[in-house]
């Protein structure tokens, strides 16, 4: 399972595969080397809605609140809030990233995908909050739209494409 996380404006890359005697954890924090654990599922007991485990040593009680993107995870005696991006959330905030109008003058991918339908030509004109193109990625078709009245410049992919990361799917300018 990979997700990411930020926690007191640092953003981790968490990766957590499970075999059967243990789980393999892997953590990146943004600009640095990834760091390898391993969790003997021997030192790990679920009671009620609490985890328990020993790691390095050390006894962990955990306790996880909350839902959609944002966790209240309480252990070793505080509380931690933290923001929890699965691969569909990660999905959708980097589909409205590529997306994001403000003062660009190009549509660009979140992410990689394929261009499922394109809605605007060369030259229209497209109202705000209009739905431009439909992109596959994760095997989830998205739709991006407009955050702005535009005037379509040129459209540099056609149905079927390939896009990776950053690729300029839309050109436009101001009507």
């Amino acid at each position: 399972m990979y997700f990411e996380a930020e926690l007191k404006g640092r953003t981790y890359k968490v990766d957590v595969i499970e075999h059967k005697t243990n789980w393999k954890i892997s953590l990146q924090e943004n600009g640095k080397d990834w760091v390898h654990y391993d969790i003997s599922k021997n030192d790990y007991k679920f009671a009620e809605e609490y985890v328990s485990f020993l790691f390095e040593g050390k006894s962990f009680l955990i306790d996880v609140i909350g839902k959609d993107t944002d966790y209240t995870v309480f252990t070793r005696n505080s509380f931690r809030t933290i923001k929890i991006f699965n691969d569909e959330m990660l999905l959708h905030e980097s589909l409205k990233k590529g997306s994001g109008f403000g003062g660009d003058d190009e549509l660009k991918a979140g992410m990689p995908g394929k261009i499922i339908e394109i809605f605007a030509k060369q030259g229209d004109l497209v109202k705000a909050n209009k739905p431009l193109l439909i992109m596959e990625a994760m095997k989830m078709e998205n739709e991006m739209r407009s955050s702005r009245d535009v005037k379509i410049k040129e459209v540099c992919v056609k149905q079927g494409d390939s896009v990776e990361t950053g690729a300029i799917l839309i050109k436009f300018e101001d009507p």
